[in-house]
């Protein structure tokens, strides 16, 4: 059974793909987009960095943003995309880097699904190339037997491929994409032949070195790379945001209440993630201990997600803080035993203190005991 795009979108696939979901946005860029375009290249570089950043267009379209972070991070990313070098989103987890991934891929080649999701189990076939073993044995290598990774697909058709999580891949099958990124060529020793790269192809990686089974980059494929280091929110007014349209589109596709009456529990929840990741609270004067997760903004919106769904199925819709104080107790106490003490000790020193705080730290009392 197929699905049709406006099934996606319309509720019949949970999460649409990027052009999908914003195939509406891309239309109207590439009609009112006059600037130069890069061969293979839907939008012009300035009209992807409108894509992700958000504007209005001269006819009145708005582009909602993508991304809320410093301007030159996208001009630059986008700008990697243009040249013959690969591009390396690189940041600890939670800082949008496979969101920023899929949205370049979508708004630069219109598809976002050549995608190779790296593990500790990826193997080189993924990045170069497979054999569909039925044919092989009937009729040895050929053409008609090769099964082509995402990548070789993007070589062939002068798309964007994008590899997730790179750091995971083991070392020597990372290695696989040293020549594919010098060379810009895929040899197929088994038929003699090779894949080289037309015009427009290009490659997006992510990758973070916080978490474990993290596998370093050799110097070799790393200077293949331009790399580009996504930070996280500079400010909790920027979080907040960037929480609040998260959590509304992913509510949207779950069928959940909006929450306008929640932007408060979303503050506190960024403010409890921002003072307990930065060790220190807003005002400055007191020192906090930090607890073993990263506490991203990524686990904030699952965090205030998860408090809406309560809210709605289990309450009276209107977020509150009892809806959100379990989700914040799993995301903070990963250790049981060292979190544990630091989240008691935030609750006790800041939290309890805190006006108009009274109601979230008796939630939080009850969710701990």
């Amino acid at each position: 059974m197929t699905v049709s795009v406006e099934d996606q979108v319309d509720g019949g696939v949970l999460r649409p793909h990027a052009e999908d979901a914003f195939a509406g946005e891309l239309a109207a860029l590439a009609a009112q987009d006059d600037r130069p375009r890069p061969a293979r290249w839907r939008l012009s570089p300035w009209a992807v960095a409108t894509y992700l950043l958000g504007g209005t267009l001269p006819d009145g379209t708005v582009i909602t943003p993508k991304y809320v972070g410093p301007r030159r991070i996208v001009e630059v990313a986008v700008t990697t995309l243009a040249t013959d070098r690969a591009l390396l989103l690189l940041g600890v987890p939670g800082t949008a880097k496979t969101w920023v991934s899929e949205h370049l891929a979508a708004a630069v080649s219109g598809d976002s699904t050549l995608l190779v999701q790296g593990t500790a189990g990826t193997p080189e076939e993924a990045i170069r190339y497979g054999w569909n073993y039925a044919q092989l044995l009937a009729h040895g290598p050929s053409r008609g037997a090769l099964v082509p990774s995402p990548v070789m697909r993007a070589m062939a058709e002068g798309m964007t491929a994008r590899v997730e999580e790179l750091t995971r891949i083991p070392a020597d099958v990372q290695d696989t994409l040293i020549t594919i990124l010098s060379e810009k060529t895929l040899p197929i020793p088994e038929l003699g032949e090779e894949v080289q790269a037309v015009r427009g192809f290009n490659l997006i990686a992510t990758a973070n070195d916080r978490d474990r089974g993290v596998n370093d980059l050799s110097s070799a494929l790393r200077r293949r790379f331009n790399t580009v280091v996504l930070p996280l929110p500079a400010t909790v007014e920027d979080e907040v945001d960037i929480v609040s349209r998260r959590v509304e589109q992913v509510g949207r596709s779950l069928e959940l209440p909006s929450a306008p009456e929640g932007v408060d529990e979303i503050r506190r929840v960024v403010t409890v993630f921002r003072e307990l990741r930065d060790g220190v609270t807003a005002d400055g004067r007191t020192k906090v201990k930090s607890p073993s997760g990263t506490l991203s903004t990524a686990e904030a919106i699952s965090v205030v997600t998860n408090g809406l769904a309560l809210s709605a199925h289990f309450g009276d819709g209107v977020l509150r803080p009892s809806d959100i104080a379990a989700g914040i107790l799993g995301a903070v106490v990963r250790d049981p035993a060292a979190d544990r003490v630091v989240w008691q000790e935030y609750l006790e020193a800041v939290v309890r203190e805190r006006d108009g705080w009274k109601d979230f730290y008796r939630a939080c009392r009850e969710v701990s005991a």
